[in-house]
């Protein structure tokens, strides 16, 4: 009888334990498959690579064989634009999304996050900082789903890889849920998401190259080779991301237009053609719908401005970092690119007020932004900045159309004066604001230039239609509908608008101006500046 009755238990022990393992794989993985949208593309795969700091000026058959004959296949976009700031983990998080950086909660590639660091600006893709921003925020550093974890919700495995550590802004959990998460790996900068699959693939490829270098093509081939040869082992993905650090690097080490740059533009296409030449071979690429875009343009140093050296001849308390707990009317610095981020503790009137007038008085002085109402600023909601974590003032330097010594236009005022000839970017200049993406596959028109504005705010509602995977909320961008064979929208024309803000200073009148594009129903940044002019 005893025996019976261990037989029993053991029994029901094995059934509990096999009902617990429906239990998890039912709240896992859906019995229920996800039913794509009928309206979609016909691509089975989506390529999207970045060219990191491309600007559309420079891509020709000599500096870039491979894009450009992608071009000469699909769709060329002459009026590109990124989110503003013009900076990297803006607009990485920008083409992850789908949403202004007032919604996405990213508006700067350093913030100030008291709550992560009370002394000074942290960086929003630094992994500490993404584990930090979702533990304060229930998962929410970034405040919508990125278009990798909208595919691997639906069932589809995506496959990332960056050269630059912005990628894991892509797909950041640790944690795997679902059946699709736990195949789909993220690699940043050498290093991976979930942080165990990067044993196996520095065992497969190597080492990520340690130095960065100009042009930086170690990295960036280490980088697309992981993609192409692991991470592509089993098959190409239903989406894959590759984000290369060329030609932001060599750019930011010398200027645009530069030799050294010229030769990363060449090491980047390189890279371009790895990817097709691996979907030829794969048999892939008649069924792969390809985007090359940038994440910002580029511009050249030409004049320096010690802004915290300013306001303290103003009488202003202010910091790059806070050395001691801060005092109400204490001023806070935050760089992110060429744009400055402004943070007054205690959000004192009167110090922002005192503050504005000092900038609106300064040379190096482009657009002025501000959270209160303060004449002769745009409010934040005009860039679409106004997160939570949003500045008291936000700064954009003053620019020009001139040309740096190799013919590239477009200058800038920098906070360093030792960075004079060099690049940046992050201001409001068309040249910074303008972008790069051309895309070609079975779903894109062939050989046409689409003169509409379009923007990085646009690339996720493209691809997860593309797809047939419907977004879990409302995107800020629009379905680029006008590039997609069959969905022409021949005549269709866009709204331009010219904000003005002014306020005299004594003497001078300060005035500045913000240029905008709206089509349905989406607004593109195209340039901003200001100047002081006799009354």
């Amino acid at each position: 009888m005893k025996i019976f009755a261990l037989l029993a238990c053991f029994t029901a022990i094995l059934l509990a334990a096999s009902c617990d393992t429906k239990k998890r794989v039912a709240e896992d993985e859906p019995e229920v498959k996800y039913v794509l949208s009928e309206d979609r593309g016909k691509a089975e795969h989506i390529v999207l690579m970045v060219w990191d700091g491309m600007r559309p000026d420079l891509v020709s058959e000599e500096n870039t064989p491979n894009l450009w004959a992608l071009a000469q296949r699909g769709v060329f976009f002459a009026n590109h634009h990124p989110a503003f700031p013009s900076t990297t983990e803006v607009n990485g998080t920008t083409l992850a999304s789908g949403l202004y950086p007032a919604h996405s909660g990213i508006i700067g590639n350093r913030e100030f996050r008291p709550a992560i660091d009370p002394a000074k600006g942290v960086a929003t893709e630094e992994l500490e900082v993404v584990r930090k921003g979702d533990d304060l925020t229930h998962g929410k550093h970034i405040a919508g789903a990125t278009v990798a974890e909208t595919v691997q919700q639906a069932g589809f495995r995506t496959a990332v890889a960056g050269t630059k550590a912005v990628a894991i802004l892509q797909d950041r959990a640790e944690v795997r849920k679902s059946r699709a998460a736990r195949e789909s790996v993220a690699v940043f900068a050498g290093k991976s998401v979930p942080s165990a699959a990067a044993g196996g693939l520095i065992k497969a490829t190597g080492e990520f190259p340690k130095s960065v270098k100009v042009p930086n093509t170690a990295q960036d081939r280490w980088t697309t080779g992981v993609l192409t040869g692991e991470l592509w082992k089993s098959g190409v993905p239903k989406y894959s991301v590759l984000w290369m650090s060329d030609p932001d690097f060599s750019q930011h080490a010398y200027s645009p237009g530069a030799p050294e740059a010229l030769a990363a533009l060449r090491s980047a296409d390189e890279m371009l053609g790895t990817v097709v030449a691996t979907l030829t071979a794969k048999g892939a690429l008649e069924m792969t719908d390809i985007f090359v875009v940038s994440d910002h343009g580029f511009s050249t140093i030409s004049a320096s401005a010690d802004v915290a050296k300013l306001l303290t001849h103003a009488g202003l308390r202010a910091h790059w970092k806070f050395t001691a707990p801060p005092k109400k009317g204490d001023i806070l610095l935050v760089n992110t690119g060429a744009t400055l981020l402004m943070y007054v503790t205690g959000h004192d009137a009167a110090v922002t007020g005192k503050l504005v007038r000092t900038l609106q008085a300064a040379p190096s002085t482009g657009v002025i932004f501000s959270r209160e109402k303060i004449e002769g600023t745009f409010p934040l909601s005009a860039a679409r900045v106004d997160s939570p974590d949003a500045p008291d003032v936000i700064v954009a330097p003053r620019w020009n159309a001139e040309k740096n010594k190799f013919g590239v236009p477009g200058t800038l005022t920098q906070d360093s004066a030792k960075m004079i000839g060099i690049g940046m970017h992050g201001s409001l200049s068309p040249f910074d604001q303008t972008n790069t993406l051309i895309a070609a596959g079975p779903d894109l028109r062939p050989g046409w230039r689409n003169e509409l504005p379009s923007g990085n705010i646009d690339v996720a509602p493209t691809v997860l239609w593309l797809m047939g995977i419907r977004p879990p909320a409302k995107l800020d961008g629009r379905v680029l509908f006008e590039a997609i064979r069959g969905r022409e929208s021949e005549g269709a024309k866009a709204e331009e608008n010219r904000m003005e803000a002014a306020t005299d200073l004594g003497d001078v009148r300060w005035t500045q101006y913000l240029r905008t594009a709206t089509f349905e129903g989406v607004t593109y940044f195209l340039e901003g500046n200001g100047e002081q002019a006799a009354k």
